[in-house]
């Protein structure tokens, strides 16, 4: 009866060690979206007042669970009885992240300047019923994408355990997800409270020494910050997208051999994104000129 006990604890812990391992492999493989999750919340969580950025952020978290609890039970089943399926999402999936990424390199060399003049326009002289509604607003989108974001991560999390046996299986896409939310939220959380806290050191510095320097540095370095991170979760969308080409397309092994596989994957992304983008840009202008 011992003996069976101890032998049990053995097989506990022998599964755990496992569970353990692959799941930094798989928090690794997942980085480059989780980057990207991290520098979309960070941007939708701030531009609030001081005491909303944390309400608000709590909201989109609570949202994140809740798209989590939806994806996690369906990429199993699918896994258990269609496993053919996981790798036509994940492809899928990359064409969107892949399209992500290059529409923000596409923004950013031909800017809407247009567009953006008039949303700026409508955020001026706004009612407090407005402004709820604007931050209503603001959390449905942060959720839409993180659903998109832990699409992904679940899906890019379970093909790195896909040969693995279900129970391994569950145990580490779970856990993956668990630190997804609470790591980019709890991070994002630091992000925008960056500046309050800044704020509250010059405060109380008497306008000079340590901490009104450390202060000013917090309030100025959050834009940067901000900007940093959506530049990095550009670079990391290519480069997941291109890796997941590469990696589950055949013909694309043959393509570019003698390139590093960095380089590779980053140049395979942005083709895919620029040629998703124009796509869509020309049947978005055909839905238009169709319409008028």
């Amino acid at each position: 009866m011992a003996s069976g006990f101890f032998a049990l604890l053995d097989d506990v812990a022998a599964l755990m060690d496992d569970v353990a391992v692959l799941s930094k492999v798989t928090t690794k493989k997942t980085a480059g979206i989780l980057g990207d999750d991290l520098a979309v919340n960070a941007e939708k969580a701030s531009g609030f007042t001081a005491s909303r950025e944390l309400p608000v952020l709590w909201a989109i978290t609570k949202g994140s669970f809740l798209n989590k609890l939806i994806i996690l039970p369906i990429a199993f089943l699918l896994s258990a009885f269609l496993p053919k399926v996981i790798t036509i999402i994940l492809v899928l999936g990359g064409i969107y992240l892949a399209y992500e990424g290059a529409e923000k390199v596409y923004a950013y060399l031909w800017p809407h300047t247009k567009k953006h003049q008039k949303q700026t326009k409508k955020t001026q002289h706004i009612s407090n019923t407005e402004v709820v509604e604007q931050e209503q607003a603001k959390i449905k989108s942060a959720i839409v994408t993180d659903f998109i974001l832990s699409v992904e991560i679940v899906i890019i999390a379970l093909g790195t355990v896909l040969n693995e046996v279900l129970l391994v299986q569950i145990m580490v896409v779970s856990v993956v997800a668990i630190i997804a939310t609470v790591g980019v939220y709890g991070v994002v959380a630091v992000i925008v409270r960056m500046d309050d806290f800044g704020l509250k050191l010059v405060k109380t510095s008497a306008g000079r020494g340590f901490r009104f320097k450390i202060g000013g540095a917090l309030v100025t370095a959050l834009p940067y910050v901000i900007k940093a991170l959506s530049v990095i979760g550009t670079l990391a969308l290519l480069l997941v997208s291109g890796g997941i080409f590469v990696h589950n397309i055949p013909e694309l092994h043959a393509v570019m051999v003698a390139w590093p596989a960095l380089v590779k994957e980053f140049v395979v992304g942005l083709i895919v994104g620029l040629v998703a983008v124009m796509l869509w840009n020309v049947s978005a202008w055909l839905i238009e000129k169709i319409g008028n």
